[in-house]
């Protein structure tokens, strides 16, 4: 297996810039895995491929205001924080940027916009060197910190965003991801009612998720890459109706890659059918040969070219169907990455 395996090539006019005006127009694509044939739908459609009695697991993790401006405390030089992943209340990994020019022990001042105009400061510290040029860096007021930051959109989306809340789900409420889980995106309110009524149960789990969880692998042995481990909590109830499901031979349908991750780490360790609760870091890398123990089918989008995302989708449905199936992709023009179409794998 070799991390050139998962590549393929993309028109960059294909990836999409923003969202469209209704996030369950979308396109779809489905790709059966028993046969390998493939529908063209609408997103709304989805509902016609779920069935009573299966459960649905979505990650409804917020997007924080994650890219901070300010200046180096002492010299007053600019500097870009770019929010990673939260340790701990106050202490988070971060890129800061110029990197070379921050150091272990700099202050650094957040610019808070005030309401006459003016701009203040809050306080920051590097207290720490992360892996690959990563800082650790406390905040004195977090909360506050944060409401001062802009959302961090993926690099290959150029195009401002007219509304922030476009880049989160319609559920999401647990504070804590710098990407967004886009998968959800295509989601509304009238269309989770619609997959209600049909008997579907739907059932939330966290994953916050990190910008590590998309960037492409550099190792050409895509077993050598380390993942980021992305915080992650599946509580006692969504575990017994997860576990329930599985026992009745129901179907378990995630909505994200995130959301199957945090399912299949959940049943790692559980010793019997179905996952155990789950509170803590998870760092479950799924490559093709993976046995998946819960998840019977994925609403996802379509990943950027050897990614690990690419690779968990891969060892779902199998690397040649899912190639062939990005290929048919491109050749039908759908929008992909963040803001594009998506992909029910069967």
């Amino acid at each position: 297996m070799r991390t050139s395996d998962f590549d393929y090539t993309l028109p960059p006019e294909l990836i999409a810039q923003k969202p469209l005006a209704d996030r369950d127009k979308s396109r779809l694509m489905v790709l059966h895995r028993e046969d390998g044939h493939l529908e063209h739908r609408q997103f709304r459609q989805v509902v016609d491929f779920l069935r009573s009695g299966d459960v649905l697991v979505f990650n409804d993790s917020r997007v924080i205001p994650a890219r901070l401006a300010g200046k180096r405390a002492v010299t007053g030089g600019r500097v870009e924080v770019l929010l990673l992943r939260r340790r701990h209340p106050g202490l988070w990994e971060a890129l800061v940027r110029p990197a070379r020019r921050v150091r272990v022990g700099d202050r650094l001042d957040i610019a808070v916009a005030m309401r006459d105009g003016a701009s203040s400061g809050l306080g920051a510290e590097v207290v720490d060197m992360g892996e690959r040029g990563i800082r650790v860096v406390r905040f004195e007021d977090e909360a506050k910190t944060l409401a001062a930051g802009s959302v961090a959109l993926p690099p290959y989306i150029r195009e401002p965003l007219a509304d922030a809340e476009r880049y989160q789900t319609v559920y999401a409420t647990e504070d804590g991801s710098v990407a967004a889980p886009t998968a959800g995106l295509h989601f509304t309110p009238e269309l989770i009612a619609r997959i209600r009524q049909r008997g579907v149960n739907c059932v939330f789990v966290t994953l916050h998720v990190g910008l590590d969880t998309f960037r492409p692998v550099q190792e050409e042995d895509p077993r050598q890459h380390r993942i980021h481990s992305e915080y992650g909590v599946l509580g006692e109830e969504a575990a017994e109706k997860l576990s329930r499901t599985k026992k009745e031979g129901r179907r378990v349908v995630c909505v994200g890659t995130t959301a199957m991750r945090l399912v299949e780490a959940a049943a790692q360790g559980s010793g019997c059918v179905g996952p155990g609760p789950l509170q803590g870091w998870v760092d479950l890398f799924i490559l093709p040969g993976y046995r998946f123990r819960m998840v019977d089918a994925l609403i996802t989008n379509f990943h950027l070219p050897r990614s690990t995302l690419l690779m968990l989708v891969s060892a779902f449905a199998g690397r040649e169907l899912v190639l062939r199936a990005y290929r048919e992709a491109v050749a039908q023009r759908y929008r992909f990455y963040s803001f594009g179409d998506a992909m029910l794998i069967n």
